[in-house]
């Protein structure tokens, strides 16, 4: 379904003080479409999130608006209408695009007012569409210091026509957040733009996972260590270039991984963190559920180490080596984050979880 053209918005950028809607923490879940036949939204135990996030629609990659199909609408609002009413609701929000999606048609999007415009006010139609409290762009990630700077320049964008949506129709305001890297710089090199992202968005989801995988497939490594006693790699490290580079701490949402990665061991006898290996192990590419990790170490009898100097987990059996985060990994990573006062966490995804057992510890970590 092609969606209008946005019209030319006003470019005069208020100081903003934006909040979320919810006063207290922000504990949010993504739920991918792809297993939505055997875990439907119906399934999500939602008295344990107050966000969830349908991941995900992409724009058309030449016109930047949303070609909605049948399927698509009526997953859609099943979304919506089941998230909304559950006891309790959850707020609903759509996410854009995603790690397999790419860089390069957001990269484009965002170099021009028109191309930004037409997305921004395609995004704002599908979320009145489907009954959605918010949007939520996962562009991973702005590659340069333009990109990043268009990137400012779309969310400021994006604020007015939102702020000027809701003026027009007397509907709520639509909430406007996104999924960044762990740290405040993509590579060294792109600084996200911090005060645009405090003047227009009302959080972002860091992403504190993924600091090793199928794409360091020499050595084992965390998948979402706290600490990192030998760099700079790690969650604490992330959360503090995000609190360093001057975001409003309640804006800052840390990410936990209901997921492993997997390696093949060299020798099985050599397999702590950074043993040698030949690549991916069990699981789909390299990867796994939170709940198939438990399921794979109760069937192969596994040797289950919590490792303390970077609040980790990992599990061998034979050459099979699995890193994830359990249940003493995420009470601390909440009490960290509890420390450090910021607005919450989500988790990606609501899909991985073992009878919502991380879930239901986190919320009740953090109270």
């Amino acid at each position: 379904m092609g969606l209008l053209k946005a019209p030319m918005f006003s470019l005069v950028i208020l100081s903003l003080t934006i909040c979320s809607t919810m006063g207290d923490t922000n504990k949010g879940g993504y739920w991918p479409t792809w297993p939505q036949d055997s875990f439907p939204p119906s399934n999500i135990e939602t008295s344990l999130f107050t966000h969830l996030y349908y991941a995900f629609l992409t724009p058309n990659t030449e016109t930047y608006q949303f070609d909605i199909d049948e399927s698509t609408a009526s997953a859609l609002n099943s979304f919506t209408t089941t998230l909304h009413g559950k006891n309790p609701p959850v707020k609903t929000l759509f996410s854009i695009g995603g790690g397999s999606f790419g860089t390069e048609t957001f990269t484009s999007m965002a170099s021009s007012p028109d191309s930004r415009g037409t997305f921004i006010s395609s995004t704002i139609q599908v979320a009145r569409e489907y009954n959605f409290d918010g949007i939520d762009i996962d562009w991973e990630y702005p590659q340069t210091q333009t990109a990043m700077d268009n990137f400012g320049l779309l969310l400021d964008e994006w604020r007015v026509a939102i702020n000027e949506e809701a003026e027009s129709t007397g509907n709520p305001q639509l909430l406007l957040s996104a999924a960044t890297n762990y740290k405040s710089i993509v590579d060294g090199v792109s600084k996200y733009p911090v005060e645009s992202i405090n003047n227009n968005l009302d959080w972002i989801n860091a992403m504190c996972y993924d600091y090793h995988g199928p794409w360091t497939p020499d050595a084992t490594g965390t998948l979402a260590a706290l600490y990192d006693p030998n760099g700079d790699v790690s969650t604490s490290d992330g959360l503090q270039s995000w609190i360093d580079a001057g975001i409003q701490k309640v804006k800052l949402v840390m990410g936990l991984p209901l997921f492993g990665r997997t390696w093949k061991l060299q020798n099985p006898s050599v397999n702590g963190i950074g043993a040698p290996a030949l690549g991916i192990g069990p699981g789909n590419e390299g990867a796994m559920l939170y709940s198939e990790v438990q399921e794979f170490n109760a069937q192969n009898n596994a040797q289950v180490v919590f490792d303390e100097p970077t609040v980790s987990y990992y599990s061998v059996a034979g050459t099979s080596w699995i890193g994830y985060d359990d249940i003493e990994s995420v009470q601390k990573k909440i009490e960290y984050a509890q420390s450090l006062n910021i607005g919450g966490y989500f988790f990606w995804t609501v899909v991985g979880d073992q009878d919502w057992k991380i879930s239901q510890l986190a919320s009740d970590t953090w109270n």
